[in-house]
């Protein structure tokens, strides 16, 4: 809730240091729940890098520029947390079902038939009533959900006055370093416009000559990408990788033959909820950028095949981003502040490849066994947060290659055994019992086998508790069967278990068995 002082310096130091703002800081994001730690000073003394903090009218200023920003983190404080994006979600969804509700029952109300007998004063007094009742008890379902959907926008016009305040307060200082009055700076508002670089107008003018197909633009130092851009209509591929863009217009919207967009690398808080209209849209790469979410509108995009939003600061995914982009092949969200991921996920049925590294992960979702085509999983260096996997993950049987390693994972699911394809797996920095460490140190195919055999036990238990429930006078011979049945699977266990993990050939196990494992 507080600024972080790595993204706000300047309003981070003024809320800390003047008395007249408040305590000081907790370092965290805005964007994140609060940490339990205790308060943490700024990492550095901000007044010797900026001298003019001292001046009693830059002081004065900056207080004055805050206040608006210290009143309404006090509030925010005082009414908890920010709910997450999913719980928003469902909020609005179920809002919309409260609505549709009442349509539907005032409209039988007003088509209620009067009965006979009747009169028609005391029929319109009744139906008066019931509209009465159902529109209090809508409102009061109503009351809930709303509550959820204004305190999570508190928390938005909070970040957005963040934003501006840290704005204003970099205005005044540098007014101050030209020697230009306070006054004045308010005054003139400051409003930039900056010069289209030449070779972008030159971009321009070729595409709406003639019409081309590819620009790359990377590396040019671009601050500004103007709207006549949405005018290139035969755009397929489009570069502006490694460039100092804040924003992009809307007008993007209207490259309605785009395929390729490179954002990689820029300085962008946000995307403009037109990428939604990028229908052939197959690569999008917004990696290394400032973004905290993603637009909903990014769920329309349903060609997308590759997509990368590493190195950013989101905190969650589009809650239906699964059930739209089915065609997803790659999917790169690794060095983010993902706690959780949508559910929706789990219904991305030919994706490949999912890097989810460096997070704050604490599980996931029990479906992602439906992920059947998924060959490269990593979720490695979540750390203290990742410390259990669903036994779902033995559904993934044509994974190859997982990436587990510093997390706080004691034992794998009992399932793992099923994953006969996979040949490299990291495991390093866990706190394993199941497997023990001398299993894993023999590598993957040791740990395949262990598990396998575990997985085995437990079905075997499974039966020889089944064998002791049961009391029919058949009792006998159903034992004799089922002991067959054991015997059967204990003596092709080996042989079985090896030709299954370790590619040995064709085995003769009991069908079931393979089905099992």
């Amino acid at each position: 809730m507080d600024p972080n002082p790595t993204t706000f310096p300047i309003l981070s130091y003024v809320m800390s240091k003047l008395p007249s703002i408040g305590p000081k800081h907790v370092e965290f994001d805005i964007e994140q729940p609060p940490p339990s730690s205790a308060v943490a000073e700024p990492s550095f003394d901000l007044s010797e890098r900026m001298p003019r903090l001292t001046d009693p009218k830059v002081v004065a200023a900056m207080r004055s520029a805050v206040s608006e920003v210290a009143q309404s983190r006090s509030v925010l404080k005082t009414l908890g947390e920010r709910p997450d994006h999913e719980t928003v979600d469902t909020a609005k969804k179920k809002l919309a079902e409260v609505e549709s509700r009442l349509s539907k029952q005032l409209e039988e109300i007003v088509l209620s038939p009067r009965p006979e007998g009747v009169e028609r004063g005391e029929f319109r007094a009744g139906l008066a009533g019931r509209e009465r009742e159902s529109r209090e008890e809508a409102e009061r379902e109503r009351r809930i959900y709303k509550a959820v959907i204004a305190l999570d926008e508190m928390f938005e016009a909070y970040e957005r006055m963040v934003k501006e305040a840290e704005k204003k307060l970099a205005k005044i200082y540098e007014a101050a370093m030209e020697g230009r009055g306070v006054e004045e700076e308010e005054r003139e508002g400051e409003v930039v416009v900056e010069e289209v670089n030449e070779e972008v107008v030159g971009v321009l003018q070729e595409g709406l000559g003639k019409g081309i197909e590819r620009v790359d633009l990377s590396n040019r130092k671009l601050r500004l990408l103007p709207e006549a851009f949405g005018r290139l209509r035969g755009l397929v591929v489009l570069n502006l990788s490694n460039n100092q863009l804040e924003a992009i217009p809307d007008s993007i919207g209207g490259l309605e033959h785009l395929e390729e967009l490179n954002l990689a690398s820029n300085l962008l808080d946000s995307l403009p909820d037109s990428i939604g209209l990028l229908l052939n849209l197959k690569l999008l790469d917004v990696s290394g950028n400032k973004l905290v979410s993603l637009p909903d509108s990014i769920c329309h995009c349903r060609s997308l095949v590759e997509l990368d939003a590493s190195f950013n600061k989101l905190a969650y995914l589009p809650t239906n981003i699964g059930f739209e982009l089915v065609k997803l092949r790659r999917l790169s969200i690794q060095l983010n502040k993902l706690r959780s991921l949508p559910n929706s996920i789990c219904e991305m049925v030919s994706l490949q490849i999912l890097d989810v590294h460096f997070n704050e992960l604490r599980g996931l979702p029990l479906a992602i066994g439906r992920l059947i085509n998924l060959e490269i999983l990593n979720l490695s260096s979540n750390f203290s947060d990742l410390t259990e996997l669903p036994d779902t993950l033995g559904d993934l049987t044509n994974l190859k290659e997982l990436d587990l390693s510093n997390n706080q994972i004691h034992a794998l699911p009992d399932t793992f055994g099923r994953l006969d394809k996979l040949i490299k797996l990291n495991l390093e920095e866990n706190p394993l019992v199941i497997p023990p460490m001398e299993v894993v140190n023999e590598g993957v195919e040791a740990v395949k086998l262990f598990m396998a055999k575990r997985w085995l036990d437990i079905l075997v238990e499974e039966e020889r508790r089944s064998m002791l429930e049961v009391k029919e006078p058949a009792e006998t011979g159903w034992l004799t069967r089922s002991k067959s049945w054991l015997s059967t699977v204990a003596s092709a266990v080996s042989g079985s278990v090896s030709g299954y993990l370790g590619n040995m050939g064709k085995s003769s196990a009991d069908p079931y068995l393979n089905q099992q494992l």
